[in-house]
């Protein structure tokens, strides 16, 4: 059986966040050194942290919080497409013979060239409003990209509007290095937060 890959970025304390949002606290509380019965740590971070889900009401669209991201758009077959430019624009995905309830995960250069960095990178390439629009006339069921937002400086809110009125599930904040393109199994779970706009998420991959 071919071994599972984990694209997840892992959480430690000070990682990169999203400018503005609630940085990474992860701190020990109890040490059995200090008289504790066992070790004790508590963990303070944004929900739109690392590897993570977005949800409807993050862009104030109906739909609810991550509970109601439906499973099927979280687990089963994706497929790993290589961009290479400085965006994922629509020219780039026309020839790719998009399918609908199809899950679409783009490795550009950000794995590479963010999650190396203890700063947050303002360059990185991000899927443009027509891109998007194309995502979601092709029938596209999930999205994922490999930074911290899948939307670009200027018109990300858009971005994100547009595919979360169309019931795209977003997964943002993949790591995917160690991935070639292709097909693969998807298991990506969020941390049940009822009603929330995010969660941070467990995202595993399979070769088919």
């Amino acid at each position: 059986m071919t071994a599972w890959i984990d694209v997840t970025v892992p959480i430690r304390h000070g990682m990169v966040h999203w400018p503005d949002n609630p940085g990474v606290e992860l701190e020990t509380f109890e040490e059995m050194h200090e008289g504790g019965i066992c070790r004790v740590s508590s963990l303070s971070l944004g929900v739109h942290t690392g590897t993570h889900v977005d949800a409807p009401n993050h862009f104030d669209v109906p739909g609810g919080g991550v509970d109601a991201l439906p499973i099927d758009g979280l687990v089963g077959e994706a497929r790993v497409v290589a961009v290479r430019g400085k965006t994922v624009d629509r020219p780039e995905l026309e020839p790719l013979a998009l399918s609908p309830g199809e899950r679409i995960l783009f490795k550009t250069s950000n794995s590479a060239r963010c999650w190396t960095a203890d700063e947050f990178v303002p360059d990185y390439v991000y899927v443009t409003l027509a891109a998007a629009q194309l995502l979601v006339e092709r029938g596209v069921r999930t999205v994922g990209v490999d930074y911290l937002s899948l939307g670009g400086p200027t018109d990300g809110a858009a971005t994100h509007r547009l595919l979360l009125e169309a019931g795209l599930c977003i997964l943002e904040g993949l790591d995917l290095r160690g991935v070639e393109p292709g097909s693969y199994e998807l298991i990506a779970l969020p941390m049940l937060i009822p009603g929330c706009d995010g969660a941070p998420t467990r995202v595993l991959l399979r070769p088919r």
